[in-house]
């Protein structure tokens, strides 16, 4: 069989490639709205309503308020500390799927060493209103809720929610402007956001132009690439100190992670851990400690300088 003229050729292969585009459009779409609705993310356990029930009891001495934002209405939760005096404020920002209740180890911890601390639900979580979001939304959600109920000096954050913590703390587009935050604790949080964008392509086994079209949709929300939006760049905006806590065997973000974010040469500690993996080490004794340990130094310069302000 002869082969077609070459002018077929041609549009036969303008035609693939529309059609390509256009799947590649059909398809990316929705995987970026999969991506932005966290009831369907893959990354919750088996028991996750388990965990939340075991979770949320732990908030009964705390003071729950709902927080209006241009993200829609938020739950919050104030603990007061222990003791008189002067107390800096923590903000705990959980990750993507989990709500504030998980952070309530670190919370109950930190209130009794005499820290105020503040936790939320992003958008679409817990008890937040809402069922769809992205993770610049959370970040805007995490600059209203420490404007509405800070000052707040310091953060907790874990895993994708440490991307939020520090846009938030940036300040750059598209963040309005930067919240003070003085110091972070990052506790399993990813470098590379394109590594979580690739794996949950693969995972969908999306093809090229669907992967580029439901990334470039990021990049809009982000006004930055994929490749710059990287754990490590973003704390380097803030131009602040952090603490990172990561387990060895952790499997969903790997202890790499904080081994790249160190090795940038910015202020930041890393501490590694054993057979926490990425949920357990946030109800771990040794790393709730740790964190407490940290903040308590930088607490303690924030508290001679409020002694010795006029």
């Amino acid at each position: 069989m002869a082969a077609p003229p070459k002018r077929t050729q041609v549009l036969l292969e303008r035609a693939r490639r529309y059609m390509d585009e256009a799947w590649g459009t059909l398809s990316g779409g929705v995987a970026y709205r999969r991506f932005c609705t966290p009831a369907l993310s893959r990354y919750r356990t088996a028991d996750h309503d388990l965990l939340i029930e075991r979770s949320r009891f732990h908030l009964r001495d705390a003071h729950p308020v709902l927080v209006a934002t241009q993200e829609g209405d938020l739950r919050a939760y104030v603990f007061e500390p222990e003791g008189s005096g002067w107390a800096a404020s923590v903000l705990m920002v959980h990750g993507w799927t989990g709500e504030a209740s998980f952070m309530s180890a670190f919370a109950e911890h930190f209130r009794r060493r005499g820290f105020r601390v503040v936790l939320f639900d992003f958008p679409a979580h817990g008890k937040s209103a809402g069922r769809h979001t992205n993770l610049i939304a959370c970040a805007h959600a995490t600059r209203e809720i420490a404007e509405a109920l800070g000052p707040i000096h310091f953060v907790v954050a874990h895993s994708l929610g440490g991307h939020a913590a520090l846009l938030a703390g940036s300040g750059g587009p598209p963040m309005p402007r930067a919240c003070p935050f003085r110091a972070f604790v990052l506790v399993s949080m990813p470098n590379k956001f394109a590594d979580v964008t690739r794996a949950f392509g693969a995972r969908l086994h999306l093809r090229p132009a669907a992967q580029r079209y439901y990334e470039r949709r990021l990049e809009q929300l982000a006004h930055r690439s994929i490749a710059e939006f990287t754990g490590a760049n973003l704390l380097a905006a803030t131009g602040r100190p952090a603490l990172l806590l990561h387990a060895r065997d952790d499997r969903e973000i790997p202890f790499a992670n904080a081994e790249q974010i160190a090795a940038q040469g910015l202020p930041a500690e890393l501490v590694g851990f054993d057979g926490l993996g990425h949920r357990k080490i946030l109800y771990a004794p040794p790393v709730v400690r740790c964190a407490s340990t940290y903040l308590l130094r930088h607490q303690q310069l924030l508290s001679a300088q409020s002694r010795n302000s006029p």
